[in-house]
C-alpha cells in the first residue's frame, strides 16, 4: 500500500474522522441493496437475506436488487431498472466476486464499477461498497478498490465476509453464508450506514 494511502487511513483512524461521502445530503426515499447472490440471499431461509434483516433496523424501505450470478457487467445493464428507478437515498453494492470467479479482467471490473458508481452518484444517492475478499490468500483487488472508492468518495467496507467463511457455523457452502452469517453481514452493514441515514 502506498505510504500516502497508509497515512490517510492512520489519520482517519486516530482522529475518528470519516472520508467525505458523496451526496451525504441525499433526499432519496429508499435504500437499495444491489448485487449478486450475497444480496439475493442464496443460502438463507426466507426472510434471512441481509436486505430483509437490514430493513428491520432502519426507517427506510429496503429494496433487494440482488441477482445470483451477476457480474459487474450484468449489474450495469440493469442499473436503471433495478436501482435508479427506486429513488435511492443510499445504494449498497456487493459486486465483483463473480467477475473474479468467471475470469473477467480486473480492468473491466474496475471500469464497470466506476460507471455504476458514477451513475448512482449522478442520480443523487450515496454509495456504500461492501467488498468481498478475492482469493483465498491475499486480495489482489483490494488496493484498486480502495483507490476507486477514494476517488469516487464512496464508503468501502473491506472483506464484508471476514470471519464468516472461515467458520462452518456461519456458512451455507464455501462461498455463501447461512442465516447466521447473513445476520452478521446485516449487522456490519448497519453499523457502517446508520450515521449516513441519520439526517
Amino acid at each position: 500500500m502506498p505510504m500516502t494511502k497508509l497515512l490517510v487511513i492512520l489519520f482517519l483512524f486516530v482522529t475518528g474522522c470519516q472520508a467525505p461521502i458523496a451526496n451525504r445530503a441525499s433526499s432519496g426515499s429508499t435504500v437499495v441493496c444491489f448485487g449478486d447472490s450475497l444480496t439475493a440471499g442464496f443460502g438463507a431461509t426466507q426472510g434471512h437475506d441481509y436486505p430483509t434483516l437490514l430493513s428491520q433496523k432502519i426507517n427506510f424501505p429496503v429494496i433487494n436488487a440482488g441477482v445470483s450470478g451477476n457480474t459487474t457487467r450484468d449489474a450495469l445493464a440493469r442499473l436503471d431498472k433495478d436501482v435508479l428507478s427506486h429513488d435511492p437515498r443510499l445504494v449498497i453494492i456487493t459486486l465483483g466476486a463473480n467477475d473474479f470467479f468467471q475470469g473477467m479482467h480486473k480492468d473491466e471490473t474496475l471500469a464497470n464499477m466506476k460507471k455504476i458508481i458514477d451513475r448512482i452518484k449522478k442520480r443523487g444517492a450515496m454509495v456504500v461498497w461492501a467488498e468481498v475478499k478475492m482469493g483465498s490468500l491475499g486480495d489482489p483487488y483490494i488496493d484498486d478498490f480502495i483507490n476507486l472508492a477514494d476517488q469516487e468518495n464512496v464508503m468501502l467496507v473491506p472483506n464484508i465476509l471476514g470471519g464468516i467463511m472461515d467458520d462452518p457455523e456461519y456458512k451455507h457452502d464455501q462461498i455463501h453464508p447461512n442465516d447466521k452469517g447473513y445476520e452478521i453481514m446485516a449487522d456490519r452493514i448497519y453499523e457502517e450506514i446508520k450515521s449516513l441515514l441519520s439526517n
